[in-house]
């Protein structure tokens, strides 16, 4: 099995779409519903390599769940890349501050998201 990638996102498609994609290029897949979902999985999953999370999604919005993982030192390291159909500037800034290591617009082209998956696990 592959490194461990943990896809949040409230939608059970895209969650399906980005671990196909994923699953596909040798990753293991990880999943998780929403921020308190994916929080409590890294908590008690070892070895996640890499998160893509979206950021609009209940309880615990994206950028929240990257500001506990990253103020986390158990969770700092891991990469985190935004996955979400928002392109505004000031939200990509926000989460750039709070340490996302990348942003893809949805539709994703799958690609682009195994390549950025690969280049942040390597």
């Amino acid at each position: 099995m592959g490194k461990k990638i943990l896809v949040v996102d409230d939608s059970a498609t895209v969650r399906q779409q980005v671990g196909l994609a994923l699953s596909q290029a040798g990753f293991e897949i990880v999943e998780a519903v929403d921020g308190v979902d994916g929080y409590d999985t890294i908590q008690r999953t070892p070895g996640i390599a890499m998160v893509i999370c979206d950021v609009n999604m209940p309880r615990l919005n994206g950028i929240e769940m990257l500001q506990k993982v990253k103020e986390d030192p158990r969770f700092a390291t891991i990469p985190v890349v935004m996955l979400t159909t928002e392109g505004q500037p000031g939200l990509i800034e926000k989460a750039k501050q709070a340490g996302a290591k990348g942003w893809i617009v949805k539709p994703f082209k799958a690609a682009l998201l195994i390549a950025a998956a690969k280049k942040l696990t390597a």
